[in-house]
C-alpha cells in the first residue's frame, strides 16, 4: 500500500473507505474503497480533513482490511452466526435464532491481545433476539499481514467455537408453590403469575401448578408426580429461607437429586437453589421473584433452556456483577448484573 498526495490521487482507485461524521446527524462512508479519484473530489477529500490517500501495491502481502474483517469473522463464528459485507473495514456479526449468546471468553481475550485485532462482543450469556447483532470485528490498520491472520485462524481452529448462540429449548415445565398462607387462601398466590411470565418468554410448555401446605411429604410428592408427567424443568417457589416452616430445600434433597447449590451471591434471590435429578432440572426460588422485577431467576432461566448444565463454579462467578442496583427504571439485560 502507498501513500500519496490526494492531488496526486485522480485516476486512482482508493483501497480505502473515507468517512464523513458531522456531529449529532450523521456517520458513514464520503468515498467507498474502489471509487475511482476525480478531479472534483480533491476538494471533497481536503474538507474531510485527508492531504493523502492510499493505493494498493502488488506483491507485499498484505491484506486490506475488508478482507481481514471477514475472515476473522468467519474464524471466530459458531454456530446460529451470520455476517454482513464489511463497512468503513468492519463485519458485524448476528444471530440467526432467539437464543443466549456463548462466549468463549480466555479465546476473545487472547485474540483481542492479538496486535492490530480488534473484536469488541456482547457479553458472556447475553439474551439475543433473532438478528440482533453479536458482535463486531476489524483490524486497526488499513492492510495487515497475511501471516497475522493465518496465525489467528489456526488459533480459532483450536478454540472453536469462539462465540455461538444456543437456541432455546421448549421444555415442559412443572410449577410448585409451597406455604401454608397460600394453600389455605389466606393470601393470594402472588408467585405461579411469575413463573408463567418468564417462562412465557421461552414459550414453555407448562404443564400445571400446584399448591402445597407446608408439609414435607406434599412437596415430595409434588415433585413426583411432575416427574412422572415428563417434566424437564420442576421450578418451586416459597419455603426458600432458614425458618422452621420452609421446607422446600429439604424436599428437593429428598427427592434424590444432586444439589449443585443452595445460596448463591446475587441480590436479589440469595436463597435460590439448583438441583438435577435425573436429567430434570429442579430449582428452588426465593419470595424475592415476586417483589423485584429482575433477580437471579432472569439470570438462570435463559442458561436452563439453552441447555446448558450449570456447576457451582458458575454460581461463584456471578458475585462479581451480582449486587443489583434496583433501578427505578429497569433495563436488564442491558446491565451488568449477573456478569
Amino acid at each position: 500500500m502507498e501513500k500519496i498526495r490526494v492531488e496526486e490521487a485522480v485516476g486512482k482507485t482508493l483501497v480505502h473507505d473515507i468517512t464523513r461524521v458531522i456531529p449529532g446527524a450523521f456517520k458513514g462512508r464520503a468515498f467507498a474503497r474502489g471509487h475511482v479519484i476525480r478531479p472534483e473530489d480533491v476538494e471533497e477529500l481536503k474538507k474531510l480533513g485527508k492531504e493523502h490517500v492510499y493505493i494498493w501495491e502488488e506483491g507485499a502481502d498484505e491484506i486490506h482490511e475488508d478482507e481481514a474483517a471477514i475472515r476473522i469473522t468467519r474464524a471466530i463464528a459458531g454456530p446460529n452466526i451470520v455476517y454482513n459485507d464489511p463497512q468503513e473495514g468492519k463485519c458485524v456479526l448476528q444471530s440467526t435464532v432467539r437464543g443466549l449468546f456463548i462466549v468463549n471468553s480466555p479465546a476473545l481475550q487472547r485474540i483481542n491481545e492479538m496486535e492490530y485485532i480488534t473484536v469488541p462482543a456482547l457479553p458472556n450469556y447475553y439474551k439475543v433476539e433473532k438478528e440482533g447483532s453479536l458482535a463486531g470485528a476489524r483490524i486497526v490498520p488499513l492492510v495487515i499481514r497475511e501471516s497475522a491472520i493465518s496465525d489467528l485462524e489456526a488459533f480459532c481452529r483450536a478454540n472453536h467455537p469462539v462465540l455461538q448462540v444456543k437456541p432455546y429449548n421448549r421444555l415442559k415445565v412443572g410449577i410448585i408453590v409451597t406455604g401454608n398462607e397460600v394453600f389455605k387462601g389466606r393470601v393470594d398466590d402472588k408467585f405461579a403469575p411469575v413463573i408463567y411470565d418468564k417462562t412465557a418468554y421461552f414459550q414453555a410448555e407448562v404443564l400445571g401448578h400446584t399448591y402445597c401446605p407446608d408439609e414435607l411429604g406434599r412437596i415430595e410428592q409434588a415433585i413426583a408426580q411432575y416427574r412422572a408427567e415428563g417434566a424437564e424443568l420442576i421450578i418451586l417457589t416459597g419455603g426458600m429461607s432458614v425458618d422452621p416452616d420452609d421446607l422446600t430445600p429439604a424436599a428437593i434433597r429428598n427427592s434424590g437429586a444432586e444439589v449443585v447449590t443452595y445460596g448463591v451471591p446475587v441480590q436479589p434471590g440469595n436463597m435460590f437453589m439448583l438441583a438435577y435429578l435425573d436429567g430434570i432440572t429442579l430449582i428452588g426460588v426465593p419470595g424475592a421473584a415476586i417483589y423485584y422485577e429482575t433477580t437471579i431467576l432472569d439470570i438462570v432461566l435463559p442458561r436452563i433452556f439453552a441447555g446448558l448444565r450449570m456447576s457451582k463454579s458458575d454460581f461463584a462467578a456471578m458475585g462479581e456483577g451480582g449486587f443489583c442496583l434496583t433501578c427505578k427504571k429497569c433495563v436488564y439485560p442491558r446491565c451488568y448484573f449477573g456478569r
